[in-house]
């Protein structure tokens, strides 16, 4: 069977087009700093999250927790260090090998719609330190929809990349790393979802009822899934870079 084409596309941020771990380690060393400066223990505290968080960023309470463990009370710091943690804005974070590239030839066919959860100060300032304003044509923030409770899998976030980009569902897909988030999500409202296995869910298995429409090992080799099956949405939108094998 001939498959359906696509018309536009959505993708994911954290561990699709850049691994999250970077933003994550700057953003820890940020919270260390700032825990010196209020007369804590910084080093011990870097210690203590990083241990905390490789246990999986899904279970919150990171900061809280990492103070209890070094016999100090949460209250008086808590915010302060939340506070350092979410005004983390590096200069530069580095996007998975030829992550950019791909995109640039992707945004050149289609319209592409980035979609991600999280802090809108941080997830802008991700954008920011990867160059991407350019590479898009829509950025949706679902914090910015409806908070913490609009996050993927929620349909609002893959909704309003639909309006955005003026399109049914059958004729978009979104490519994103995580089954529970990304494709659940993408499913839910009838898109495609091309499941990239890159970052901390990499290893994750698809799990029963959630198997993506199509998988690949990073975002590059994703677009190069696309490719034969973009088709430009009306007229031609820009002139189209000649895509190869590898980009």
């Amino acid at each position: 069977m001939t498959e359906p084409p696509v018309r536009g596309v959505c993708v994911d941020l954290d561990d699709t087009l850049f691994p999250q771990a970077e933003w994550l380690a700057g953003a820890w060393a940020a919270v260390a700093g700032r825990a010196d400066t209020l007369g804590l223990d910084g080093a011990a505290l870097h210690r203590v999250i990083t241990r905390i968080a490789a246990e999986g960023s899904d279970r919150g309470g990171i900061i809280d927790r990492a103070l209890v463990a070094i016999r100090v009370q949460p209250g008086p710091y808590v915010a302060s260090l939340v506070s350092a943690f979410s005004g983390h804005a590096p200069d530069h974070l580095t996007p998975y090998p030829a992550a950019l590239t791909a995109l640039d030839h992707l945004q050149a066919v289609v319209p592409v719609v980035l979609v991600t959860d999280g802090n809108p100060r941080i997830q802008h300032a991700k954008i920011a330190a990867l160059r991407l304003e350019s590479r898009l044509d829509h950025i949706v923030i679902s914090d910015e929809i409806g908070g913490r409770a609009a996050r993927k899998p929620h349909a609002a976030p893959f909704l309003r990349a639909l309006e955005l980009l003026g399109m049914p569902p059958a004729d978009v897909v979104h490519v994103g790393d995580r089954p529970a988030k990304d494709v659940a999500g993408a499913r839910a409202v009838g898109m495609r979802c091309l499941r990239v296995r890159t970052g901390e869910y990499a290893d994750t298995p698809d799990p029963a009822g959630l198997v993506p429409w199509r998988s690949a090992g990073s975002f590059l080799e994703a677009v190069e899934l696309l490719l034969p099956l973009l088709e430009t949405p009306g007229p031609v939108r820009r002139e189209h870079p000649g895509v190869t094998s590898r980009l």
